[in-house]
């Protein structure tokens, strides 16, 4: 087999908008305070046309509160780099099994028909403990959301580019984890690890599945994120593990999510990729 000639100069230099006329369904996406929003701002910066999905019940039962869902959607808008792109947010309680797919085509309908990029960031909070705590309401709480509905809306993102164009250019999968697998695992969160496990151990089986569609299949693990559930010693202490003396912020981990939706990340599917700065456990 030949071997492919060297990329030409002008291939080599990188296209300020990677994303222009890409789509992406970004969940989680409700508080200007977490990941899913830096992930949105990120996209949208990249080019892309987003839609937000957020769930707002569930912020406003949490410590944090809720945010305004107006205000997410505008510091997206302020950060799009095509001025032709749109930003469009919409709700849906995950925990429901019909909820994934009618939101997978909600947000293909509303970016015009096609949807390139899922980036599956929601999880439930709370609701969990120790071995010896946990019940079957939290178990079956945090599968419905953190595993079920993730899986779900894979599903609905494979049949979709299926229906598209033979290898149509651009098909992403992203899902999340928390480094559950990592010295010292989660033992105070034990519904919470073991849904959030189950997406890294599928991560290659799903890589493998889409591949047929050109979708790749990631898994992103952002280690401790200051996403405002944490103040005081406990948040000084857990500042002083990472060797930069700070931890993570949305935007570390949204720089790598996005560039995992760029064409230059094209040879990269089935990784789970942790990216916790270092931290120290």
């Amino acid at each position: 087999m030949p071997r492919l000639p060297h990329p030409a100069p002008e291939a080599l230099r990188r296209d300020p908008l990677p994303l222009r006329g890409r789509t992406a369904l970004v969940t989680g996406a409700s508080r200007r305070g977490g990941i899913g929003h830096a992930v949105a701002r990120r996209l949208a910066a990249h080019g892309a046309s987003v839609y937000l999905h957020h769930h707002v019940p569930h912020d406003a039962a949490m410590p944090w509160g809720a945010d305004r869902i107006e205000e997410v959607t505008a510091s997206v808008r302020e950060a799009q780099g095509d001025p032709g792109a749109r930003v469009v947010a919409g709700p849906g309680d995950l925990a429901d099994p019909d909820v994934p797919a009618e939101l997978h085509a909600r947000a293909a309908a509303a970016l015009g028909g096609r949807l390139d990029i899922l980036v599956a960031n929601h999880a439930l909070s709370g609701s969990d403990g120790t071995l010896d705590t946990i019940d079957t309401g939290m178990l079956d709480a945090h599968w419905a959301v953190d595993t079920r509905s993730v899986l779900l809306l894979v599903q609905a993102h494979a049949r979709h580019r299926a229906a598209l164009p033979p290898r149509t250019p651009g098909g992403r999968v992203v899902m999340m984890t928390s480094g559950q697998d990592i010295a010292g695992g989660m033992p105070g969160e034990i519904a919470y690890a073991l849904q959030k496990g189950a997406l890294a151990s599928i991560t290659r089986s799903l890589a493998t599945t889409l591949a047929e569609h050109a979708v790749t299949v990631n898994t992103v693990n952002p280690g401790p994120v200051d996403t405002d559930y944490l103040t005081g010693d406990a948040y000084e202490a857990v500042a002083a593990r990472f060797p930069a003396g700070r931890w993570g912020m949305p935007d570390d981990p949204a720089r790598l999510i996005a560039w995992l939706a760029t064409d230059e990340a094209d040879w990269i599917t089935g990784q789970v990729i942790d990216s916790e700065g270092g931290f120290r456990r």
